[in-house]
């Protein structure tokens, strides 16, 4: 116990991760998801889970559908993990229409497994969390119901660390903001997924770049012949894993 908590007899939630902001921050509303349980905001969704987190409804018809695609191939690339030590949580913009029914039609719908919950509740406790998580401090955009559902927030309760993403964008680009909340990886792992990932990228590269080649000759750009390389900055690389083997 440290001295503050000492003489202001203050005893610690061990039950919660030491980082976390906690229910004080968050907010503890009441939620019912579309298998009709009853769950509170931080106590069963955030503490010790990374969550991410979208606003949707189900009669949308701009955003929310685009972004929900993005979401269902997202469990694909998040593995076991879904479920596990990571959630989505996809609340509703218009609780007075989203029931826990209608909800659960919309998520058999879109092929949500376990560990993606879509959740409504009062007014008052989702524009809470709402304007934690997401406030720009516009009104206009604020009470906007488009630019909530293009929003995503990522956050790891164990570490306190947020990301924040917009939909719709391609999975695997939401995935890699997901990995910004992880723990670091140790360095030797990160050069090999960095490699990994500068392959897939040089493959479809070398699928795309013929095309873009065409259409920049077909608007009359100037080509560009030279090659951007860093040599004395992958030598300092190498140098690096060396002496860390």
């Amino acid at each position: 116990m440290n001295r503050r908590d000492f003489f202001t007899c203050h005893v610690a939630d061990k039950s919660r991760p030491a980082a976390s902001l906690g229910p004080g921050y968050y907010s503890n509303g009441l939620f019912t998801t579309h298998e009709n349980k009853k769950v509170r905001f931080y106590d069963d969704l955030i503490k010790g889970k990374i969550s991410i987190i979208n606003f949707m409804f189900t009669s949308c018809d701009k955003y929310c559908p685009r972004s929900i695609v993005c979401l269902t191939k997202l469990q694909d690339l998040l593995g076991d993990h879904l479920g596990r030590d990571m959630f989505m949580y996809s609340f509703s913009l218009k609780p007075d229409e989203d029931t826990p029914a209608q909800l659960a039609a919309y998520a058999k719908s879109n092929g949500a497994r376990p560990g993606w919950l879509f959740l409504t509740g009062s007014e008052y406790d989702l524009t809470s969390i709402r304007f934690k998580l997401f406030r720009l401090d516009d009104p206009l955009m604020d009470f906007s119901l488009d630019v909530h559902a293009s929003m995503l927030r990522i956050i790891n309760d164990n570490n306190s660390h947020w990301a924040s993403w917009v939909l719709p964008d391609p999975p695997r680009l939401i995935r890699e903001a997901v990995s910004w909340v992880e723990p670091t990886k140790p360095f030797k792992v990160r050069v090999r997924e960095n490699a990994e990932l500068q392959a897939q990228i040089d493959r479809e590269s070398a699928i795309t770049a013929p095309k873009w080649a065409q259409f920049k000759r077909a608007c009359g750009w100037t080509e560009r012949t030279a090659k951007y390389e860093n040599p004395a900055g992958m030598k300092k690389l190498q140098a690096l894993l060396q002496a860390r083997a």
